[in-house]
């Protein structure tokens, strides 16, 4: 017999992720590779622009991890869109991944009213549909594989 719980506990979600690492590592001789080196750790990856006034005009909030740069977040204030600076953000974040952290490839997720013509030009490509994520949205995950530097 068990008895379900369903609530916030955050030395138990330590546990279960510690647990199920374990369980990953051991099916996984590439996880397990990695297992205590740096490419373990997920390494934050911030960019930022600053307008005159030292503003945030615009930002990219990422993490690289097993030579991949995952970008979580990018955002230009609207009064500077179409200007290309959302274009150099992201060119900066990938470039520092590729030359500073030895990253690969580049993966996002991003919705229907949001960017993915913006990133299909930056030269990602859609991998993955989800329709209806939240209702009446549909998010899209694209990858990009980075130059070799």
């Amino acid at each position: 017999m068990f008895r379900i719980e369903a609530e916030v506990d955050k030395a138990r979600r330590d546990l279960l992720r510690s647990r199920l690492r374990d369980t990953n590592t051991a099916a996984s001789p590439v996880l397990a590779a990695l297992r205590g080196t740096p490419g373990a750790r997920e390494v934050p990856l911030h960019v930022w622009a600053l307008d005159e006034t030292g503003g945030l005009a615009g930002g990219l909030v990422g993490h690289t991890w097993a030579t991949w740069l995952h970008v979580t977040y990018l955002w230009v204030d609207a009064v500077h869109r179409g200007a290309g600076l959302g274009s150099h953000l992201l060119a900066r974040a990938e470039r520092i991944a590729a030359t500073d952290r030895a990253c690969t490839s580049a993966r996002l997720e991003t919705w229907d009213f949001q960017a993915p013509r913006f990133y299909r030009k930056q030269g990602y490509e859609v991998v993955c549909v989800i329709p209806d994520y939240p209702p009446g949205i549909t998010e899209y995950t694209l990858t990009k594989q980075l130059p070799v530097r």
